[in-house]
């Protein structure tokens, strides 16, 4: 199975970043029943089989939250009806803290699917015209990645400014071509494929609707700052479940059963793999 590693640079950053926290009490660090958040798609498949059996053999009761959009899932971290969230990438994160006054912090990685270009009318990057449409995710950080995709081919430019927790459609100038870029929320762009020539899909998406990452026309380079990301409020930084369930993520077991599901392949390996 060909999985890509995460740089060790970024979990020395993430251990940085986790270094402020707040005080919780005894019984919120050694408790025993947790929440985890996640929004539509195949991280939350990969909990459910991979990681839980983990934790309840710990003795851990896990309650999964999964929510319709993945805008949900932060303001209810903010207001504690959930301890964790797999979902996001930790430049979402740390755009999100700004914009909620949050205090998450990075605990591991998971296994990442990257963004790829797909299509349902078209089988080459060759049919793409003046005219074409493409759609991308609505939310400013992936919105980024996917317009990177477009301009890694050419189609467009980005303007030398466009930042990525606040980018725009505005920041996209015509490369070869002069596209319509539709801004549609990443759980539908898949299920849209029949009404635009292009779009640009989180392979999380991909997996989960039993499809290859690998039929991509065009797959991202990843960013590090792109990846997915366990988080949690600084101020549990120290508790037991967050260690117990970094440990979990970061395990052997776990390891061997996303290798074992070819759905995962191409899905980029968490860098704690390495000392398995």
């Amino acid at each position: 199975m060909k999985l890509r590693k995460v740089a060790a640079v970024v979990l020395i950053g993430m251990s940085l970043a986790l270094g402020a926290c707040g005080t919780k009490t005894a019984s919120d660090a050694d408790k025993k029943d947790i929440v985890v958040g996640f929004g539509v798609g195949t991280y939350e498949d990969q909990f459910r089989k991979g990681v839980l059996p983990i934790l309840e053999k710990e003795g851990y009761k896990v309650d999964i939250k999964t929510f319709s959009q993945n805008m949900q899932v932060n303001p209810a971290m903010k207001e504690g009806s959930i301890d964790a969230s797999v979902f996001q990438s930790t430049a979402y994160m740390e755009g999100i803290n700004k914009e909620l006054s949050t205090e998450m912090a990075a605990l591991t990685f998971a296994p990442s699917a990257p963004q790829g270009l797909y299509s349902e009318k078209h089988t080459s990057l060759d049919e793409v015209k003046d005219g074409s449409i493409i759609a991308v995710p609505n939310d400013p950080v992936n919105q980024e990645r996917a317009v990177r995709i477009l301009e890694s081919l050419g189609w467009v430019k980005v303007k030398p400014n466009a930042g990525t927790t606040d980018f725009n459609l505005e920041s996209v100038e015509p490369g070869k071509y002069t596209l319509k870029l539709e801004a549609l929320d990443s759980a539908q762009i898949l299920v849209s494929l029949k009404d635009v020539d292009f779009g640009v899909v989180n392979g999380n998406y991909i997996a989960n609707a039993k499809r290859k990452i690998t039929e991509a026309l065009k797959i991202e380079e990843t960013p590090e700052q792109h990846r997915i990301i366990v988080s949690i409020n600084k101020a549990d930084q120290d508790a037991q479940w967050a260690k117990d369930l970094k440990a979990a993520y970061e395990s052997k077991e776990f390891e061997d059963y996303i290798k074992s599901q070819g759905k995962y392949d191409g899905f980029i390996e968490p860098v704690a793999w390495s000392s398995n």
